[in-house]
């Protein structure tokens, strides 16, 4: 029979790596974002490391080789200025993984202005910022890659966190238009959405409440989610491997999501304790 296929086959463990490349994680401190920077570097990117606790941007550095640099990334000058860091010391900017989020605690009827436009200003304002600045210098340099990190709170309902889901919501509408006006300057934008993960934040608000994590049944996979998995997916999205995705969101919570939607309940009830106090932090 004669071969109908004589494509060539590329190097699929070499589209992993990231040789020569320069990648941004903007939240590298702990949890998620340090994970992220181990992955990135781990294939060969050298790494920006960006949080607002300087002592953490440091360790993070100092464990990949990597660039500590500080800012609060819901400030345009910080983010301009770690995004110039970046550039003096690397020469080019060809990722960045946003993994900036937390939640404040609240039913709808008692959430303040002041927490629901706080929720807002560390959700979804930064990621605004990265998508303009960054997305000006990838623009002028030919391409590059976008990963922000959402939640299944933006894609399901998010009961006593109404502010969170919503800004996650918009967020993933954020990346999808970035994904169209970008496109065309080969600029990949995606979305991480992760569930329940045990990153050492969410595991303090817990102990602090004297909450256990939520069990893993919930799960199809029977376990919990670790930074390890958030951080896969994001070295995936920022990789070849992923040329032809983007405008996507990569959900990243052990088939949980699956599970309720066929049960026709509310996972964000059921993943995380439902009667959180207010402003109490947990990871994104």
């Amino acid at each position: 029979m004669t071969r109908l296929d004589e494509s060539a086959i590329p190097d699929y463990p070499g589209l992993l790596r990231l040789d020569g490349r320069v990648a941004m994680v903007v939240g590298a401190g702990q949890g998620n974002g340090r994970h992220t920077a181990h992955a990135l570097a781990s294939v060969g990117a050298r790494v920006a490391c960006v949080d607002v606790d300087p002592d953490l941007a440091r360790e993070i550095a100092a464990e990949v080789g990597g660039l500590p640099c500080v800012a609060d990334a819901r400030r345009r000058d910080d983010v301009e200025r770690v995004v110039a860091e970046t550039l003096a010391a690397y020469g080019r900017l060809d990722a960045v993984v946003d993994i900036v989020g937390m939640a404040l605690w609240s039913t709808l009827l008692e959430v303040t202005d002041e927490d629901w436009d706080a929720t807002f200003g560390l959700v979804l304002r930064h990621a605004h910022l990265i998508t303009q600045i960054v997305g000006r210098q990838m623009v002028a340099a030919g391409g590059g890659a976008m990963v922000f990190t959402a939640s299944v709170s933006g894609l399901t309902s998010a009961p006593n966190h109404a502010a969170y889901g919503a800004a996650k919501a918009g967020l993933l509408s954020l990346v999808r238009t970035a994904a169209v006006e970008l496109g065309p300057s080969n600029i990949r934008v995606n979305a991480v959405a992760p569930g329940s993960i045990r990153t050492p934040r969410l595991m303090r608000a817990l102990q602090a409440r004297g909450d256990v994590p939520p069990p893993p049944a919930v799960e199809p996979l029977g376990r919990s989610g670790e930074p390890r998995d958030i951080a896969g997916a994001a070295l995936f999205l920022c990789s070849d491997l992923s040329r032809h995705v983007t405008g996507q969101t990569l959900v990243v919570d052990g088939g949980a999501t699956a599970r309720f939607a066929y049960m026709g309940s509310g996972l964000s009830s059921t993943v995380l304790p439902s009667t959180a106090p207010p402003s109490t932090a947990t990871s994104s």
